[in-house]
């Protein structure tokens, strides 16, 4: 974690930029469920303590966090890619069409970009590209945050569908108890059948029995 998480906003600022988002995804790891990503437009030097990397949060400081960054943004967007999507495209694509979606749905638009990682996204506004962005940013931080509690929310929704599944547990990540669920049942509509994990398993469905999750895609809050 750098010493100030506003360095690369104001470096954003300074250069002359007013509207500065940051984008940061969760799910990429998953066997099952969307890759989910948002975007968040702070006001410059917006006090929200405890803003971290999720994944260094517990849930109930997530989800408290969660509240307060809906409460203080200028801005945010939710871009949601499903399983179905991401076995056609690869999921690194999936998570720049879902960083791409989450900024198409911000208003106001931003004016730059924060990304988290390396990888720009097909977008024409101004980009940063911030290897482990989520402990160098606020925005990007904000991000993380605002992107793993709308995933997580979702796959507690999926864990009504498929409680054998144990989604609420374990969010879709390659636990022993998953794989064990799988093993047992099959993979579910929301299942990533080219993930290893799922594909050594030869569980396929139809892509006609695949759910459309487009009914999560507003904000949860």
């Amino acid at each position: 974690m750098v010493a100030d998480l506003w360095w690369h906003e104001k470096i954003a600022k300074n250069t002359g930029f007013t509207r500065i988002a940051g984008i940061d995804e969760a799910g990429r790891g998953p066997l099952a469920g969307p890759v989910v990503s948002a975007a968040v437009m702070l006001p410059m030097g917006a006090v929200i303590p405890g803003v971290n990397d999720s994944k260094q949060l517990s849930h109930k400081n997530r989800e408290r966090l969660y509240h307060q960054i809906y409460a203080s943004a200028r801005s945010i967007g939710i871009g949601i890619v499903d399983a179905c999507e991401i076995d056609r495209i690869n999921i690194l694509q999936a998570s720049l069409l879902a960083m791409r979606m989450a900024v198409d749905n911000m208003n106001p638009l931003p004016e730059i970009l924060l990304i988290d990682g390396n990888s720009e996204i097909d977008c024409p506004l101004f980009q940063k590209c911030i290897p482990q962005g989520d402990a160098k940013s606020f925005s990007i931080a904000a991000a993380s945050i605002v992107a793993k509690v709308t995933r997580d929310r979702l796959m507690d929704r999926y864990h009504e569908d498929y409680p054998q599944y144990g989604f609420i547990q374990h969010k879709g990540y390659p636990t022993k108890t998953h794989k064990l669920a799988i093993s047992i049942h099959g993979c579910s509509p929301i299942h990533r059948q080219s993930f290893k994990g799922v594909v050594n398993r030869q569980c396929r469905l139809p892509l006609s029995s695949l759910e459309n999750p487009a009914k999560f895609r507003q904000p949860l809050i």
